[in-house]
């Protein structure tokens, strides 16, 4: 099974259909009357479906077992064709396609199987999906392009050369995969005149985005939330949010980062965790996503 740990939950959606094709008229006749010897036929499928839709994990073995918060099940008859459309939503980390398609066909087979005793010339078509909201890719816009972005690392030891950097790298890679451009990559200590100076120095070159990364801690040398207090002019509490919880998710000590996010004039300051870890889940908790903010603010301008 494909690892989706790091991913967000988002609400999906995804409507499928399958059509069961008959040969006669009589069979359609004996549906609408409600005369197939084996009982409704429309209710008896609907409640296969239902099942189908609540084990395909069981079923198809690369799927995720997720919970499904809605499913409806409708049957229309046109011709010799009964057409079913199967809905299922949830919130969830990746989609349920394959759940309406399962519950689908499942729909479909159970009319053919009560339908066979009447008539010997029956057909399955069409299973396939209709329509899928929600997920990773519903929220990736084409973004602003060009954004450029500098990297502050913030570290004692690592400015003395006595510890590598990891978290600044890890930072770098996944803005590299959103790609965004990497203006500047600097290691600095943990001062605080330091860190003022190096992101008012870079939001006055129009760089959009400003990340830090350590420092956000509760050691008496955990100074950059402080250090940006009278630096950032407009705090965006959403963002903080949100990387906490998604660390909060995979460890209960991210309830001790202070990390902090807020706007100096147009450009993003952003103040991460200083572990590899810390860094990486949190760039993970709010990108691509988070770029978004570069068209709010460029529609905003234009108002």
């Amino acid at each position: 099974m494909i690892n989706i740990t790091h991913k967000n939950s988002t609400h999906c959606t995804a409507i499928a259909q399958a059509i069961v094709k008959v040969s006669k008229e009589e069979t359609i006749t004996a549906v609408k009357e409600n005369k197939v010897p084996k009982g409704n036929v429309f209710e008896m499928s609907k409640t296969a479906g239902l099942f189908a839709a609540k084990r395909t994990s069981d079923m198809i073995p690369d799927c995720h077992p997720l919970p499904i918060e809605y499913a409806h099940i409708t049957h229309e008859i046109n011709g010799l064709e009964i057409l079913i459309r199967v809905e299922i939503q949830t919130i969830y980390k990746t989609g349920v396609e394959v759940e309406a398609m399962h519950a689908a066909s499942v729909v479909a087979l159970t009319i053919y199987d009560m339908l066979k005793p009447i008539d010997k010339n029956i057909s399955i078509e069409q299973i396939k999906l209709i329509e899928k909201k929600g997920g990773k890719s519903d929220f990736i816009k084409k973004e602003i392009s060009g954004i450029k972005a500098a990297v502050i690392v913030c570290s004692d030891s690592i400015s003395k050369g006595t510890k590598e950097d990891k978290a600044g790298k890890a930072i770098i890679e996944k803005l590299k995969s959103c790609k965004v451009d990497i203006a500047d990559y600097i290691i600095i200590p943990d001062e605080k005149n330091i860190i003022q100076e190096k992101v008012r120095a870079y939001c006055s070159q129009q760089i959009q985005l400003v990340i830090l990364t350590g420092g956000t801690g509760l050691s008496p040398r955990d100074i950059t939330p402080e250090a940006l207090d009278s630096v950032i002019e407009k705090r965006i509490p959403g963002i903080e949010e949100a990387i906490r919880t998604y660390g909060q998710e995979r460890t209960p000590y991210s309830m001790l980062s202070r990390s902090i996010a807020g706007l100096v004039g147009n450009t993003l300051v952003l103040a991460l965790p200083g572990s590899t870890r810390g860094a990486a889940e949190s760039m993970e908790a709010v990108f691509p996503h988070i770029l978004h903010i570069f068209r709010v603010m460029k529609d905003a301008r234009h108002d």
